[in-house]
């Protein structure tokens, strides 16, 4: 396990500096990194030279050879040319914020596409870093862990992180780039298919959004238990950040033809790279392309409120701000009595996923905005049709049948599209 000391700037006492920090300490201890020691510089603006202070930056190398510490990590994104500086001045590896988060995400990154995602993000942190790098990178070696750094399909994985990094030039990450950027190409249409398919399914989707470790993966493992999932359709659930990367899309069976989708989509943090914002830009269209975005939320998180503007203004970013959406306050029970929950609010509903506490209140509040649009129809249908009753069956919410003389009548409610495109069917 590598140790490290974790370093950062209190500008102007930030009422939300500590918070920064905790965050950076779990970051770490999801990395595999022992945290040492913690330094902390208050100042009115950044170093530009070297982000803390000369006299900082020899208080950390004293700290960092008194606990055997063999890299600083830094709480914010670094400069190339500050970066280049503390390594040399402290005698150490050097990593900043979004390098470790990167470090996160290569070590998660399971399908070929998060692979390719993730390499290609690190390549654009490495590229202007190249100069200066050779020295602290060598250090760091191993440290990438046997999931291979930031590595997909021979660039980085397979090898030491330092070893690997130190044959880099620029001409070879460019080189690279371009091949990564035309294998994205083609996973991205072969996502644009599959997603093509469920579209001409009919089946509308909801995608659960939010900030990490927020309980997404929890809350679609819940919903698959109660609603017709099987054992090894769910998806991997961890107290830790980022323990999940890959898109998961499911069909919820309600059992009363309301089926649905649903995703559970990689979730966001404060300051996240927009490198990484960007290279999973088609891992996230799940949730851009959705009818409906579920927010998730730690309402047990004192900093719930931040966490939420943190994964709305990322949507935002990526054009998703303007879909309809419900709010999960999930964790509710560790701040609130059981017997409260679930609690509704407008589009806000107080529940606990790990507990199914409110799974019943929340499948009502989803269906109302995906089925906003079905209207009741009454229907003859002969029994030459019979495919037609199949399909109703399968994709309506059949309240009522009986079999008649001259065909099958049905109750159902059915989506206006539907209704207009099977109005020959339709009586009294």
């Amino acid at each position: 396990m590598q140790r490290v000391i974790l370093v950062g700037v209190n500008l102007n006492n930030g009422t939300d500096f500590e918070h920064s920090m905790e965050e950076l300490e779990s970051l770490a201890e999801a990395c595999e990194m022992e945290v040492t020691a913690t330094a902390v510089q208050n100042l009115p603006a950044v170093n530009a030279a070297t982000y803390i202070g000369s006299g900082k930056v020899e208080e950390v190398r004293r700290l960092a050879e008194m606990t055997g510490a063999e890299c600083a990590v830094f709480d914010n994104a670094l400069s190339p040319v500050q970066q280049r500086n503390l390594q040399e001045a402290m005698d150490v590896a050097v990593l900043d914020r979004t390098g470790l988060i990167l470090e996160i995400f290569g070590r998660r990154a399971r399908t070929r596409e998060a692979r390719l995602q993730v390499e290609s993000a690190g390549l654009q942190y490495m590229l202007p870093r190249l100069v200066g790098m050779r020295k602290a990178l060598s250090r760091q070696g191993g440290g990438a862990g046997a999931g291979g750094g930031w590595g997909a399909g021979g660039g980085l994985a397979n090898r030491g992180a330092g070893e690997t990094r130190l044959e880099l030039d620029r001409r070879k990450i460019e080189k690279r780039l371009a091949e990564l950027r035309r294998d994205l190409a083609a996973v991205e249409q072969d996502r644009a298919t599959q997603r093509k398919r469920r579209r001409e399914s009919d089946l509308p989707a909801a995608a659960l959004v939010g900030y990490t470790n927020a309980g997404k993966s929890t809350l679609l493992d819940a919903m698959l238990d109660v609603y017709g999932g099987r054992e090894e359709k769910k998806v991997l659930e961890q107290d830790m950040l980022f323990a999940t990367l890959d898109t998961t899309v499911r069909r919820i069976f309600p059992g009363d033809g309301r089926d649905f989708l649903l995703s559970d989509t990689v979730g966001f943090i404060d300051k996240l790279p927009h490198t990484l914002v960007k290279a999973f830009r088609s891992t996230l269209s799940e949730a851009v392309e959705a009818d409906l975005l579920i927010y998730v939320v730690d309402f047990s998180d004192p900093h719930y409120r931040e966490q939420l503007k943190v994964s709305q203004d990322t949507l935002r970013e990526l054009k998703a701000g303007h879909l309809p959406c419900l709010f999960v306050m999930n964790k509710a029970d560790k701040v609130m009595e059981e017997e409260a929950l679930p609690k509704i609010s407008g589009d806000r509903i107080y529940l606990s996923a790990k507990k199914q506490l409110g799974l019943d209140a929340l499948l009502t509040m989803i269906r109302e905005k995906l089925f906003a649009g079905m209207v009741e129809c009454r229907m003859k249908i002969p029994y030459a049709d019979g495919a037609v009753v199949s399909w109703l069956k399968e994709h309506a919410a059949v309240s009522a049948m009986e079999y008649e003389e001259d065909g099958v009548f049905l109750l159902a409610e059915c989506r206006r599209s539907d209704a207009a495109r099977l109005q020959r069917y339709l009586c009294g």
